[in-house]
């Protein structure tokens, strides 16, 4: 039975980390990296620029355009 590539890639990586004697640590340590870079660098570096400064949908799509179009 053949399997789909996106699960022979998921095995892959399931089986090479299991495999090694330091996989678990090398994976709780990507998923630290994983963290910092989508969660507290977001928070940080890139603030909901459109959210603070307007408070309706209409007002954040008018300047969208706006600026798009400029």
């Amino acid at each position: 039975m053949k399997k789909n590539v996106l699960t022979r890639i998921f095995c892959f990586y399931y089986d090479g980390f299991r495999a090694m004697t330091v996989g678990r640590k090398l994976g709780l340590i990507i998923l630290i990296k994983l963290f910092i870079i989508f969660i507290i660098l977001k928070l940080l570096f890139f603030p909901d620029f459109l959210k603070s400064r307007f408070k309706t949908n209409q007002e954040r799509s008018d300047y969208v355009i706006e600026q798009l179009t400029k």
